[in-house]
């Protein structure tokens, strides 16, 4: 167990899950260092939040499953690594706690260090307002702050006695909307006019072996369709061998990119994409690709959900936008004909397209805090609730 840190230093613990909190994570941590420099990070990231300074406990890929059925085999796992997160915190004493997202893990660890009196802040409210809704009765004394990305979630919250305080959505200074097209088109020589399609099968090693397969065989369809189209598969560098792995057998091989404005050039280069459900699709939105979203889990874990879901759409776009704004073909629908019909109609039907990207801008507009930068209002809560250390001998304690 490392040691406790300097005296005077001000410590956050802070825990990320997957990828899309790994991206929040370390865009957070180089917030509250801007502002104060002497903040030290320990806890649990990725690889961006290592690169803004975390040290990591145990690799973030640990945590990244996803399924009502997946996660079973790994439970006693996943307890383990529960054990190992709160006896860190223990030992360290943090001046803080930042959980961000992944409710499965992050809410089992802000009830086990309440005892502690350690200030606790969660990032990304839990999605309860979409399914299993009774489980906000179960939040009061989670946490101290809660930071909510989406506009509607504070009234849902405060409809339960819980408050949530909307800061906005980092989405919306991701850079998405930033990349260079021709860039990239000249970097991996793809021809001017050639159609290049994003293909996002999610972040999580759980997920992305069940969509791979059905995206090989809508390419195998599309080449008939379309000879020239470029296939780019924007992975997490942490799943990037298993994505190599599950495209070799593909009719057409894709671009695989790791790199974070590679992707956003790609982005810019696209003519379509398809998408599982989840920040993916308010990355594109912001991109202004048309996109359709497709999802497939286990049989059982799909049969539950059905029953648990309270929304009528699984893309947050549509969620945003009140209507079905992009295609959902989920579960038995993710099929690669269907998946490429609707492709093909994206990339060939200006109309359709068009009117996906008019209202991406309505989406996107949403989602900017009452404070402007969604960041700087989340680091500003934090420090907020961030004690003041005595650099004395005789303020080393924690009470």
């Amino acid at each position: 167990m490392r040691a406790r840190r300097d005296v005077g230093a001000r410590t956050i613990w802070i825990l990320a899950g997957e990828a899309s909190g790994d991206v929040l994570g370390a865009r957070l941590m180089r917030e509250l260092r801007r502002r104060d420099p002497a903040l030290t990070f320990v806890g649990v990231g990725g690889a961006r939040m290592e690169a803004a300074g975390l040290r990591s406990e145990f690799p973030m890929r640990d945590l990244a499953v996803m399924g009502l059925v997946e996660v079973l085999p790994r439970l006693r796992f996943l307890s383990r690594r529960l054990d190992q997160a709160v006896a860190h915190i223990r030992a360290i004493r943090p001046d803080l706690i930042v959980t961000i997202d992944s409710p499965g893990f992050a809410l089992r660890l802000l009830r086990r260090v309440a005892s502690l009196s350690i200030p606790r802040v969660h990032y990304v409210a839990p999605q309860v307002w979409a399914w299993r809704e009774r489980r906000v009765l179960k939040f009061p004394g989670l946490w101290e702050r809660m930071l909510c990305l989406l506009p509607f979630e504070p009234g849902f919250f405060a409809r339960h006695g819980v408050e949530g305080r909307f800061v906005g959505h980092p989405v919306v200074q991701s850079g998405a909307d930033q990349g260079d097209g021709a860039a990239f088109r000249a970097r991996h020589g793809i021809a001017p006019d050639a159609p290049v399609l994003i293909l996002m099968p999610g972040s999580r090693r759980s997920e992305a072996p069940r969509l791979l397969p059905v995206f090989g065989e809508t390419l195998g369809i599309l080449r008939t369709l379309c000879p020239d189209i470029v296939p780019v598969v924007p992975v997490a560098p942490v799943i990037a061998d298993t994505i190599r792995k599950g495209v070799a057998d593909w009719p057409i091989q894709p671009v695989i990119v790791t790199d974070l404005q590679e992707k956003h050039d790609a982005f810019a280069a696209a003519g379509a994409a398809l998408t599982k459900s989840g920040t993916s699709t308010l990355e594109l939105a912001l991109a202004g690709v048309p996109m359709a979203v497709t999802y497939r889990v286990n049989a059982v874990t799909a049969a539950i959900a059905r029953r648990l879901i309270r929304v009528p759409y699984v893309a947050m776009v549509n969620l945003l936008a009140g209507h079905r704004l992009v295609p959902e073909l989920l579960q038995e629908r993710c099929r690669a004909d269907l998946l490429a019909h609707t492709i093909m109609r994206l990339l060939t039907d200006g109309h359709s397209a068009a009117m996906q990207k008019a209202g991406f801008q309505q989406v996107i507009a949403t989602l900017h805090g009452p404070q402007g930068d969604p960041t700087a209002a989340a680091a500003q809560e934090i420090l907020d609730l961030l004690p003041r250390r005595d650099p004395s001998p005789a303020g080393t304690g924690r009470g």
